[in-house]
C-alpha cells in the first residue's frame, strides 16, 4: 500500500468513519449528548427521539458519506470532471431509494431548494443560487482527492464547478475549498497544521467563486475558531456556543477545522470528539474524519472501528474508489 493510497483511503474512510459516529447524535443538543452519553467512545444506535436517525442501527453512515461517494464516483466517469445534470438526477434517486426505506435523513435545505428548482425548469446555472449551507463541504473530499493542492486556483476552480448546481455560492465555495484544500495537502503528505494552513488559502480564494450571499468570512472564522478553541480548557462547549455547529457553512466548517485544532494527533479520537458536540454533528465528524485521514493515512485509523463500519455498511467499496481517484490525481499531474 503506497503511502498517497493510504492517505486517500484514510480519507474516505475517515470521512465514514465521522459520518457514522454523529449518526446517533445529530440534531441532538451537547447538554443532551453528554448527559446521556458523556463524551462518545463508540459507535451507538440511534435514540427513539432523533427524529432524523431513529431506528438506524450503530454504525451506519448518513447521507454526509453516501453524497461523497456518489460525487467521488462520477469524479471517476466525467475523468475529473462532474456532469451537473447527473449529479442532480444521481442525489433524486438516491432521496428516492432512502424514502422508500423510511428513513428520515434526506437532503439537506439547499440541495433539495435546487433540485426542486431544476424538476421546475430552472437552468442549472441557477439552481444553485441561494446554495449556503454545509452540503458543499460534506461531500467534497473526494475533490481534495482528485486535485493536487497546488495550483490553488485550479482545485478551487473544481470545487466551485461541482458545487455549482447545488451550492452556487461565495460562502458554500469557500468551506468546501477549505475541506477539499485540507484533504488534497494530507494525500500528499502535508501535517495537519500545514493541511490546515493550505484550507485557510482556499477558503479564501473559494469566496470569490459563487453568488454573493451575506455571510461571515469563512476563512477568518477558521483561523478565529482554530484559535479560541486550542485556548479553551473546555473546548467542545467552546466550539458548541461560540463556533456552532448548525448546518450553516460558517459555523460548521469552522467548527471541524477547530475541533482538529484540539485533537490532532488520533482521527479516531477527533472524529469522537466533533461527534459529541451535538447539532449537525454527523457532517462536523464526516469533515474532520476526512481531513485527519488524509494527513495521518487509513494506518492510523483503528482495525476494529473500520471492520464495524464496514460490516454496517457492506456495500461502500472505499478502497476500489480511493485507487480510481488517486488514479485520476496521477493523470492531472503527470500533465501539469
Amino acid at each position: 500500500m503506497t503511502d498517497r493510497y493510504d492517505r486517500a483511503l484514510g480519507a474516505l474512510t475517515g470521512l465514514a468513519l465521522g459520518d457514522a459516529l454523529g449518526m446517533p447524535t445529530q440534531l441532538l443538543s451537547r447538554p443532551l449528548i453528554r448527559a446521556r452519553y458523556g463524551e462518545l467512545t463508540w459507535f451507538l444506535d440511534a435514540p427513539d427521539d432523533n427524529e432524523i436517525s431513529r431506528g438506524t442501527p450503530a454504525g451506519r453512515v448518513t447521507d454526509d458519506t453516501d453524497q461523497a461517494l456518489i460525487l467521488g464516483r462520477l469524479l471517476v466517469a466525467g475523468g475529473g470532471r462532474v456532469d451537473p445534470r447527473r449529479l442532480a438526477d444521481e442525489l433524486l434517486s438516491w432521496e428516492a431509494r432512502m424514502t422508500a426505506l423510511g428513513s428520515a435523513d434526506l437532503l439537506g435545505p439547499s440541495t433539495r431548494r435546487a433540485l426542486q428548482l431544476l424538476a421546475q425548469g430552472a437552468p442549472i446555472g441557477e439552481a444553485g443560487r441561494w446554495g449556503d449551507t454545509n452540503g458543499a463541504a460534506m461531500r467534497v473530499a473526494p475533490v481534495g482527492v482528485v486535485y493536487p493542492p497546488d495550483p490553488v486556483d485550479r482545485l478551487v476552480d473544481a470545487v466551485a464547478d461541482v458545487d455549482r448546481v447545488t451550492h452556487d455560492t461565495t460562502v458554500a465555495n469557500a468551506g468546501a475549498a477549505a475541506v477539499a484544500a485540507a484533504v488534497s495537502a494530507g494525500i500528499d503528505g502535508a501535517s495537519l497544521s500545514e493541511a490546515v494552513t493550505h484550507g485557510i488559502e482556499a477558503a479564501r480564494v473559494g469566496a470569490t467563486r459563487g453568488q454573493y450571499v451575506p455571510g461571515a468570512d469563512v476563512a477568518a472564522r477558521i483561523e478565529w475558531a482554530r484559535d479560541l478553541a486550542a485556548a479553551s480548557p473546555e473546548p467542545l462547549d467552546v466550539i458548541y456556543r461560540l463556533v456552532g455547529t448548525g448546518v450553516a457553512t460558517q459555523e460548521a466548517v469552522p467548527a471541524a477545522f477547530a475541533v482538529l485544532a484540539v485533537c490532532p494527533a488520533d482521527p479516531f479520537q477527533a472524529c469522537l470528539a466533533a461527534a459529541s458536540l451535538g447539532g449537525d454533528c454527523d457532517t462536523v465528524a464526516a469533515m474532520v474524519g476526512a481531513i485527519s485521514g488524509a494527513c495521518h493515512g487509513y494506518a492510523a485509523l483503528p482495525p476494529d472501528a473500520v471492520a464495524t463500519l464496514n460490516a454496517a455498511n457492506p456495500t461502500l467499496n472505499i478502497p476500489e474508489l480511493a485507487g480510481q481517484l488517486l488514479e485520476l490525481r496521477d493523470r492531472l499531474e503527470s500533465r501539469s
